[in-house]
């Protein structure tokens, strides 16, 4: 049996006031509370993912920068290498390249020890982002959950629906308390999927933050292994730098000690040293008067070239046993400030080993110094220009002469005589000399 009229009227006035007042509570529940907990979520995840990108980026500048290092490192120990193994090394400029390799070394050395902490740090954030990705993996799978739970909850067919509580409810109060209970759980089904949907969204930021962190770290930590093998390698040769180092300055001792033993046995009181000095520089000062007017007539004749292009090479293999300039040897003349002055090389090697000329020339003098008192030293001097000469002195005339004479025109590495020990020497050496218009200078300046 149908309500009555008035009945039915009143029920559909109350129907039509909760239609009207839906949208209200729809709009107003809509809104809900302001979701900052999720955008503050994705953003602290956006945040962490680009301070790792930084830091990895600033790990491989350095890596970089570090190989560049190591580039220049292992070329000049290359370099040291060869100059130690090569032709009379200086051994006073291989001793400041060893050290400034050994500190530069230390450098390679805190910058690689620099990568290693940095590679920890990552691999601890690296933990720390995988624990928070299986935390909001974990989250999320719990909020899937309850709104899978709550939407099947919200279709249970038991379930009574709307209009049936408006059309059963006594009051309009009634309706609006009903109606909001639904209008509620609706609304936070929704709120829950939008969460659901923004757990989604910072998961996909952490697990692209691990991805990256892992691939990146991985692809450091064996670039930083490389560069743990050339700081391995480049040990070793500095080991082998400094090993060859001092063997060449033990030798050169050795033969110091030698000369200085037999200079003692010569029993010199002060008087007699500077006396001796004094006739040694003044036989060299009247030769190099000779040898002007010998090279002056020659050019006149066309004999020697005005000008010398090119430069000059070794003329014997050996251990240097005094560089040119100031020395400690007191049977050295004084010169300037020096008290002790050496005005060449001395090369010391074994007993007539073969002296070359160090460049293209004609021979001006050989023999031995006419100026020089008892003994005096045998010489070889070639002219290369004009300006330009070079002295092989104490040099061998007995078992092995000269193999050169005057005027006769030789090339660069051309044999013109042998090592020996003639004139006041201490010992088997050359004493090689560059003379530059009339002074004598570096001979390493033309080398």
């Amino acid at each position: 049996m149908r309500p009555p009229l008035r009945q039915r009227r009143r029920v559909l006035g109350r129907f039509v006031a909760l239609v009207l007042a839906i949208p209200v509570l729809v709009g107003g529940l809509a809104l809900g509370p302001p979701r900052t907990a999720s955008a503050d979520a994705l953003s602290d995840a956006q945040g962490q993912q680009q301070a790792i990108q930084r830091q990895i980026a600033d790990q491989k500048a350095k890596v970089a920068a570090l190989a560049v290092q190591q580039s220049s490192l292992n070329g000049q120990i290359t370099a040291t290498r060869a100059s130690l193994a090569g032709v009379n090394a200086d051994l006073a400029a291989m001793r400041t390249q060893v050290a400034a390799m050994s500190a530069q070394i230390d450098q390679v050395s805190a910058r690689y020890d620099e990568l290693v902490a940095t590679l920890r740090d990552l691999d601890g954030r690296l933990i720390q982002v995988r624990a928070q990705e299986a935390l909001k993996t974990e989250q999320l799978d719990a909020r899937k959950a309850q709104l899978a739970a709550r939407i099947r909850n919200a279709y249970d067919q038991d379930r009574v629906s709307l209009l049936e509580v408006v059309l059963s409810s006594d009051s309009f109060t009634d309706i609006l308390s009903q109606a909001s209970y639904y209008l509620d759980i609706a609304a936070q089904d929704r709120a829950l999927a939008q969460q659901t949907a923004a757990d989604q969204a910072v998961l996909a930021e952490v697990h692209a933050t691990v991805v990256y962190t892992r691939e990146q770290t991985d692809l450091l930590r064996r670039q930083t292994v490389d560069q743990k093998a050339s700081l391995d390698s480049q040990l070793a040769g500095l080991t082998d730098a400094r090993a060859q180092l001092e063997a060449l300055e033990a030798e050169t001792r050795r033969l110091l000690n030698e000369q200085t033993a037999t200079y003692a046995k010569l029993a010199y009181t002060k008087a007699q040293a500077d006396r001796v000095l004094a006739d040694q520089a003044a036989a060299e000062r009247s030769l190099q008067q000779r040898i002007n007017q010998i090279i002056a007539d020659m050019a006149r004749q066309g004999n020697i070239p005005s000008i010398y292009n090119g430069s000059l090479v070794w003329p014997m293999p050996g251990s240097i046993t005094q560089e040119y300039g100031c020395t400690g040897l007191v049977w050295e003349p004084p010169k300037g400030s020096c008290s002790h002055w050496h005005n060449g090389i001395d090369i010391a090697a074994p007993m007539y080993t073969p002296i070359r000329a160090a460049g293209p020339g004609t021979v001006v003098f050989v023999g031995a110094n006419p100026y020089d008192s008892n003994p005096k030293a045998w010489i070889v001097i070639i002219a290369h220009s004009v300006a330009l000469r070079t002295w092989y002195a104490h040099i061998d005339n007995a078992a092995h002469p000269p193999a050169v004479s005057v005027g006769q025109v030789v090339q660069a590495g051309q044999v013109i005589a042998y090592e020996g020990m003639t004139g006041r020497t201490t010992g088997p050496h050359l004493h090689w000399m560059v003379e530059l218009e009339s002074e004598f200078v570096n001979p390493r300046l033309f080398l």
